[in-house]
């Protein structure tokens, strides 16, 4: 899916697709042996998030297999959770539902899924711990991953090459050099990094291995006092030094991406789409684009990062369970799966499939990250609310950048925090 700027991924927080209407009166059972003639499985994808490619192999092996139909209805990002909710609590609710990773488990809570371990036993047992963990809750299996994509550096080779820097960084500090070359050179900003790009935040969390928030008896209240959460702010604190950028606006306030195409920044912190939003901005910036993996304190561990994406999962009272089950062990299967990492770039799900991104630059640096350091946001239903805007988090972090102590800015807004995650809004 290549959307702007999610809230990125957004996803700039949610990343919700895929649902699929089960309207037919035939009550999903099979026509005869093997097949499903005279169905059809409905599917809602968002807007960007099926490319042609992919979609066109999918319905030709859906149809030819199961002899149902399968229809496809793009949905706009607008309502969209509200939308989802509503179908899943109706009578005849979607078969499939496309769900962005981490707002699974709030679906889940409500019994709406259903649960799907033996078909990941079946076709996932390769995918990477930290790719399904948005899957499951409570114990269960409820989705299954459908793509995830990862921050990487996106970088001008033109003005690397022109501030003397000739090896991609490995570590953090060898990256903060390069950035204090570009600075020294003069002709260019060493990095463009507003001051609310929450995600990059929250790999950064990962990295220390702390989570926003905490459980304090029966509920969820804000960890941004944490120490750790104060550590990962020092380093966000480092980079954004380098950058003129807005101190109090996201990566999308403007889209980072059309400034890096202005040819004027030696990198940003993106998601492997933006070079397409780049190069759309500025044809000319297209052969200078690069990509590496955003390097950690040592060489041997990337940065942490935050794994984005979205899950498929089947509506619990779907009448076309079996029929939605063929569906997706076809969309999911390692073909497809590999040909939607081939045409879009999206992070691969397995070492298996890292043969697919051969061809994807950005995949390539994304991957060591998302197998060694990536990680979410809080897999709870209490999340859901956090992230809608304005983002407490994203308020944290402009208060720091602006010269309050991180424990200063997080007793401020830790009251807000604590209402969102009991969902009091």
């Amino acid at each position: 899916m290549k959307r702007k700027l999610i809230a990125a991924i957004g996803v700039a927080g949610m990343m919700i697709g895929l649902a699929a209407c089960g309207s037919d009166d035939d009550g999903g059972k099979k026509a005869s042996a093997g097949s499903y003639e005279g169905q059809t499985l409905t599917v809602w994808t968002m807007s960007g998030s099926n490319p042609p490619g992919w979609t066109k192999t999918v319905t030709d092996e859906f149809e030819k297999k199961t002899k149902a139909k399968l229809k496809i209805e793009v949905q706009d990002w607008n309502g969209i959770q509200q939308k989802i909710t509503t179908a899943l609590s109706e009578t005849n609710p979607p078969d499939v539902l496309e769900i962005g990773n981490t707002q699974t488990p709030a679906y889940a809570k409500t019994g709406g899924l259903a649960e799907l371990g033996d078909l990941k036993k079946e076709i996932g047992s390769g995918w990477a711990d930290s790719v399904n963990a948005p899957s499951v809750f409570d114990g269960k299996q409820y989705a299954l991953p459908w793509y995830i994509g990862n921050r990487v550096v996106m970088y001008n080779k033109k003005v690397f090459k022109d501030a003397g820097i000739t090896e991609t960084p490995k570590t953090r500090a060898d990256l903060f050099k390069a950035f204090e070359a570009i600075e020294k050179k003069g002709d260019a900003e060493p990095i463009y990094l507003p001051g609310q790009n929450w995600y990059f935040f929250d790999g950064l969390l990962v990295g220390k291995g702390v989570e926003p928030v905490k459980k304090e008896g029966d509920k969820y209240v804000s960890n941004l006092a944490d120490p750790k959460v104060a550590e990962a702010m020092d380093v966000y604190k480092q980079y954004q030094a380098f950058s003129k950028a807005p101190k109090d606006k996201d990566e999308a306030t403007p889209q980072q991406a059309e400034v890096f195409a202005k040819g004027k920044t030696g990198a940003i912190i993106a998601m492997g789409y933006e070079a397409g939003t780049a190069i759309k901005a500025n044809p000319a910036i297209k052969d200078d684009i690069g990509f590496f993996t955003i390097p950690g304190e040592t060489a041997d561990k990337p940065e942490g990062v935050f794994l984005g994406g979205s899950n498929l999962a089947v509506a619990a009272g779907s009448e076309k369970q079996e029929l939605a089950q063929e569906f997706l062990k076809i969309a999911l299967s390692e073909a497809n799966d590999g040909a939607l990492v081939k045409e879009v770039g999206w992070t691969p799900k397995s070492d298996a499939m890292q043969k697919f991104a051969a061809d994807q630059p950005a995949a390539v640096a994304a991957a060591p990250a998302a197998a060694k350091s990536g990680g979410t946001t809080p897999l709870i239903p209490e999340w859901a609310p956090v992230e809608n805007p304005p983002n407490p988090i994203k308020t944290y972090m402009t208060l720091v950048l602006q010269g309050k102590s991180p424990a200063d800015a997080a007793k401020q807004v830790e009251g807000e925090l604590n209402k969102r995650l009991s969902q009091q809004q």
